[in-house]
């Protein structure tokens, strides 16, 4: 652990760097983030800790590894629990910071602890999964300890089969090529899925569930938010160089040198349709600065 330790500490600026009335932004590998065409005024930080170790099916990663290399980790080192990532962007910080998830699969299920630091006292502290209150693509690094820094996560896998995992990984990017807009650049999804339990709620459940409303496991019962944009038509629509996909709604793309604002103006447009044909609020799962 002491030799974590020393590289950790060099993550973060000296406090002098850090001065009082510094707005500061924490930066993992980009995904599921839309910046002001203004650009961000102020300091911005982004762990680059890589170290990768395991012991048994204990893995030790650094908050700045990406969830690719991760992955490929698992497969040489016949480790099975993540493979429900396979195609996942984005770095193992970020990952942990907004509990990622997909195909029912989530950060919170193989965490055993994350290691952070608050990056105005330089402050290290340690959490068990449990102390993370991680939720549906949330956790308290997104909250409550929004002045921490991942540094590390500890994560309890299982073994498996190296052919086995490496095959389940490719199927779950296979998936995401064949269904994602990846001929374009986007941000990843826009907004959060809908807790199946509101929906049941709404006056409109009964005929909504005549069309075969599409329910998934993510991890509990939820409906994606591209079924609601495209009940409302919005799928191909565009402002400026941005539009939403046509085949996938829940992703916004750069189809001609879109500004932050084009996006803006489509997801406040998503959001209004869907209020006013569902009265369902969506949620950004991006974040704006």
């Amino acid at each position: 652990m002491e030799k974590w330790r020393k590289e950790e500490i060099r993550v973060c600026s000296s406090r002098r760097a850090l001065p009082g009335h510094s707005r500061t932004f924490i930066l993992g590998g980009g995904t599921n983030l839309l910046i002001s065409d203004e650009g961000f005024d102020g300091l911005v930080l982004k762990p680059e800790v890589m170290k990768l170790e395991s012991n048994g099916v204990m893995v030790k990663v650094g908050a700045g590894v990406s969830v690719a290399t991760l992955l490929h980790y698992c497969i040489t080192h016949n480790l099975s629990g993540l493979e429900w990532a396979g195609g996942l962007p984005g770095t193992v910080g970020g990952a942990i910071r907004g509990n990622a998830g997909a195909f029912g699969g989530e950060c919170k299920d193989i965490t055993r602890s994350v290691q952070s630091m608050d990056i105005q006292t330089q402050t290290i502290r340690e959490r068990k999964a449990k102390e993370c209150t991680f939720g549906y693509r949330t956790s308290c690094y997104k909250t409550s300890a929004k002045n921490e820094i991942i540094i590390s996560a500890t994560l309890a896998l299982s073994r498996g089969k190296r052919n086995a995992i490496r095959k389940t990984i490719k199927e779950k990017i296979a998936y995401r090529m064949a269904r994602h807009p990846m001929e374009y650049p986007n941000i990843g999804s826009i907004f959060k899925n809908v807790p199946f339990s509101l929906i049941k709620s709404k006056p409109y459940f009964s005929d909504c569930v005549g069309k075969a409303m599409p329910v998934k496991q993510d991890p509990f019962p939820i409906v994606p938010a591209a079924y609601f944009i495209h009940e409302t038509g919005l799928k191909g629509v565009s402002f400026g160089g941005a539009m939403i996909s046509p085949k996938h709604p829940n992703f916004i793309v750069n189809v001609c040198d879109a500004a932050s604002d084009d996006v803006k103006r489509l997801i406040a447009l998503a959001k209004h349709e869907v209020k006013e044909r569902f009265t369902i609020d969506l949620e950004e799962e991006i974040q704006i600065v």
